[in-house]
């Protein structure tokens, strides 16, 4: 999946209508209690294979994840006799869920991004079940088990683990231009320095940038921002640091010199795309590609696992360490909401409970992907750039969608200042207006 923010007015749209969803008579106040269990997160045992005969409940999705749950829900109705209906909700989907909402219309579970940016967005306390205390939270890995928190309570369960940013190579590139493992980087100016390595001994561009879609932009930026401390984000999150730090505009600035400006993109990095990307690594055009988990799934689409280890590579980047990034997206959560039926909202949490209780192996072995339970094994068969991601998640750094209180639309000034219309400090300008902004329509405490 897409790690992207929604656009200024949408999410400024979005925070209005979810606001005007809190006086909704079907939604409930505070936190929820009774049979179902208690705030405190006291709850009694669920039992994910207890029969739900004539229960029916359904599942928000985005359109492009309407089949993700496919497996586990058709085991589940098996095992229990309940019936659970996947609902494709149109693009795009961040804005259109809030949307539905504040209609009063809601579902009994969702797919949603368990970050502190994007949870907020559906007004967890007044809209979800709190999750504490459920038995597999305690199942999760450290990396999983941190997302899907707001204010100390758990609002949506992990079933995917986040998305891994890093480097993904064409070996045979990195052969001809001489560099073997040895020489991968321990920091971002080490990355550059391989780039301009790969420009110089081949024919390949050093990395392929998809400034047409521009979602991918926003990844050299990323990983530049790694040695901003907790302390930092927690400051840039109560208005007491600014995107206009000196910091950020020399991660901007570097992209743009260091990088475009240098002739370490393909020619026509303005104008590609994401498809474009796969396309050029794998056919030795360009020799990198720093991107998420989804250039993955790409990439599993077209060739065989044999196929890609033969010829494609991977591994993790920061900005003075050898250090991966995650980066949660859609299909890692599962939220259930307040509908005020007690036996759906009960058959929710069972249903939650079978995903990550007998289910998950099945689960996580019909989808071929890596595991959030340590005690449950990733699939074989996965490629090497895949195993190795999972091997890097434990001391992944979060991207700012993990950090940051709203997600910029970054990508998008990256795309202005790539064509000339922004410089780097007016980008982090842009940045900073956009997140005081949607921060403070969001009743962000010291905006």
């Amino acid at each position: 999946m897409k790690t992207r923010a929604l656009p200024a007015l949408a999410l400024l749209c979005a925070l209005g209508l979810a606001a005007t969803a809190c006086s909704d008579p079907t939604v409930g106040n505070g936190d929820d209690s009774g049979a179902s269990g208690s705030p405190d997160g006291n709850r009694a045992a669920v039992d994910p294979t207890a029969r739900l005969d004539g229960v029916q409940l359904t599942m928000w999705t985005a359109q492009n994840t309407v089949n993700a749950p496919r497996q586990v829900i058709e085991a589940f109705e098996k095992a229990t006799g309940a019936e659970v209906e996947t609902q494709a909700i149109p693009d795009l989907y961040e804005t259109n869920v809030p949307t539905k909402l504040a209609s009063g219309d809601r579902p009994d579970l969702m797919f949603w991004q368990p970050s502190v940016s994007t949870l907020p967005f559906v007004q967890p306390r007044q809209n979800l079940l709190t999750l504490d205390g459920e038995e597999w939270e305690a199942k999760l890995g450290d990396t999983e088990r941190s997302l899907g928190v707001i204010d100390g309570k758990r609002y949506a369960a992990i079933v995917t683990s986040p998305a891994m940013l890093g480097v993904y190579y064409n070996k045979d590139v990195f052969e001809r231009a001489g560099l073997s493992e040895k020489d991968f980087p321990d920091s971002y100016d080490e990355l550059l320095a391989l780039g301009r390595t790969v420009t110089e001994k081949t024919d390949a561009a050093a990395f392929y940038e998809a400034g047409g879609d521009k979602w991918p932009l926003q990844w050299q930026m990323q990983v530049q921002l790694t040695d901003l401390g907790e302390q930092w984000w927690a400051d840039l999150n109560r208005n007491k640091e600014k995107w206009t730090d000196p910091a950020v505009v020399a991660a901007i600035k570097k992209y743009k010199e260091q990088l475009l400006d240098a002739g370490l993109a393909q020619k026509n990095h303005r104008t590609g795309t994401f498809t474009g990307q796969a396309d050029a690594l794998w056919e030795g055009d360009a020799g990198m590609v720093l991107n998420v988990t989804s250039f993955q799934t790409q990439l599993q689409a077209k060739h065989s696992t044999a196929e890609i280890d033969d010829r494609i590579g991977w591994f993790p980047v920061a900005n003075s360490s050898a250090t991966g990034l995650y980066s949660p997206d859609q299909t890692n959560g599962v939220v259930a909401f307040k509908t005020g039926d007690e036996i759906r909202q009960k058959a929710a949490r069972q249903f939650l409970a079978f995903w990550l209780g007998p289910g998950y192996a099945d689960y996580i072995k019909a989808m071929k992907i890596p595991s959030v339970q340590p005690s449950v094994p990733t699939p074989g068969g996965l490629p090497q750039t895949s195993r190795d991601q999972v091997a890097a998640l434990p001391e992944a750094i979060g991207v700012f969608q993990a950090k940051a209180v709203v997600a910029p639309d970054t990508h998008l000034y990256l795309a202005e200042m790539i064509h000339g219309e922004k410089s780097p400090q007016q980008v982090a300008q842009a940045i900073q207006d956009q997140f005081a902004q949607v921060a403070e329509a969001q009743g962000a405490p010291g905006f």
